[in-house]
């Protein structure tokens, strides 16, 4: 059994380390990995976008499931690449990416699915959105643009004025493509929580949910990033609710997908807001999500690599995902002026003076000489596990504790509030 993982993220590293260590004792690979990838796997010098050169490695490896980690191979068609050639991907097609690839067809795919989201409306000048914007009674608003704009299309904005510039910066091509339209929604309030679900586009499995932080500073201050911690389980959200999400968004989601052609294989990524009213979807990913993924798996009881194959065999149903009782909490390592600019090249120290019950997973490292360095932006992924959140969180902040390089920024209150709701 021959494995590829598509990426070089903390989130491959999780993917990498949790396949591995499946009883197929498959033969691991990553295109293009990262330094810590490289301990478990051979790492091959491919980007993640160059779909052909992936797929003739596939070939030419005689790779059994190849296991796509970013959404943009997945957006630009790399399952359709490689089922020209008879090859299997864990991954939705083009068609069914376009979940995550365009704002615009998911919120109108929900629209006709009946799913529960934020109220919207789709523009594609700037002049009927700014027309628009001025009769709005009521803010903040959240401004999207249609296509990915790698992770920074999506603007909460607080007043008109900032709503206007939003919608200025989108048609005025700071987003290229991605901004050609624009999605204005009302902003929803309550607990944000991010839902796994695998499916082979019939049945589904759910994955046990996770709460990730967005901002860079404590308290949800400062800009948007990428991700800069994460923890599961979620104390807060009931039984009742998460039953809820998965019969009111989840599967009229992949029934609607189906609907139109397009029917759903892999993994799908649900961000949910649990409102007042019940749960409403925010958006939907093509992929695991990042950090999220990170406090999710060394939890997963279950060999992952044979749920992977049995949606590709379309043979998911009758089957159960096991559990670890352990909670996980991520803390995200960043470099110095992260998320507007990245530092590089500062020297890593620390990582062989971890405690036990510590997961690293690197997100942007490099090496030289033997030793680990910063290759900017989110660094690396610290992640504590331990019976009680108190005890994975005080597990990750030690490991933190232990570990420096120049510039290093993190949040500090990361499942703070989960303790507070910890049954012990």
């Amino acid at each position: 059994m021959r494995v590829l993982v598509v990426g070089s993220g903390g989130r491959e590293h999780a993917l990498v380390e949790t396949l591995a260590a499946s009883h197929l004792e498959p033969e691991m690979f990553a295109a293009p990995g990262n330094p810590g990838i490289s301990r478990i796997a051979e790492t091959v010098d491919i980007p993640a976008d160059d779909l052909v050169a992936l797929r003739d490695f596939a070939k030419e490896k005689n790779i059994d499931l190849t296991v796509v980690g970013p959404e943009a191979p997945l957006i630009g068609g790399v399952a359709e690449c490689f089922w020209e050639e008879g090859l299997r991907v864990f991954g939705p097609s083009r068609a069914a990416a376009r979940i995550e690839g365009s704002k615009v067809f998911s919120k109108e795919l929900m629209r006709n699915a009946g799913v529960p989201t934020a109220r919207f409306e789709v523009f594609d000048r700037e002049r009927a959105a700014r027309d628009y914007l001025r009769n709005m009674g009521e803010y903040p608003i959240v401004v999207k643009t249609d296509g990915t704009a790698s992770g920074k299309g999506v603007t909460v904005a607080r007043n008109q004025e900032e709503a206007e510039e939003a919608v200025r910066a989108a048609f005025g091509g700071k987003f290229g493509d991605d901004g050609r339209r624009i999605v204005i929604e009302e902003k929803l309030e309550g607990r944000e929580a991010s839902i796994f679900v695998i499916t082979d586009g019939v049945d589904i499995l759910p994955f046990l949910p996770a709460q990730d932080y967005k901002r860079i500073g404590d308290g949800d201050e400062g800009p948007n990033t990428g991700g800069m911690g994460a923890y599961s389980p979620l104390m807060w959200m009931e039984p009742p609710t998460y039953a809820a999400i998965l019969e009111e968004i989840i599967q009229p989601t992949l029934r609607q997908l189906a609907l139109i052609g397009a029917r759903y294989s892999g993994l799908l990524y649900a961000g949910v807001m649990v409102t007042e009213d019940g749960p409403k979807a925010l958006e939907f990913n093509c992929r695991f999500g990042d950090p999220e993924t990170q406090v999710v798996l060394p939890r997963l009881g279950t060999d992952l690599l044979e749920l992977m194959l049995a949606c590709e065999d379309g043979t998911l149903a009758g089957r159960e995902i096991a559990w670890s009782s352990d909670k996980a909490v991520c803390v995200v390592l960043a470099s110095e002026g992260y998320p507007e600019s990245s530092h590089s090249g500062d020297e890593i120290s620390g990582l062989d003076e971890l405690p036990a019950g510590v997961y690293v997973y690197h997100a942007a490292t490099g090496e030289r000489d033997g030793k680990f360095h910063t290759a900017g932006g989110r660094v690396l992924n610290i992640v504590g596990t331990g019976g009680t959140v108190i005890e994975a969180r005080a597990r990750a902040y030690a490991a933190v504790e232990t570990i420096h390089f120049e510039g290093m920024q993190y949040r500090t209150d990361i499942a703070l509030e989960a303790i507070e709701l910890e049954d012990i």
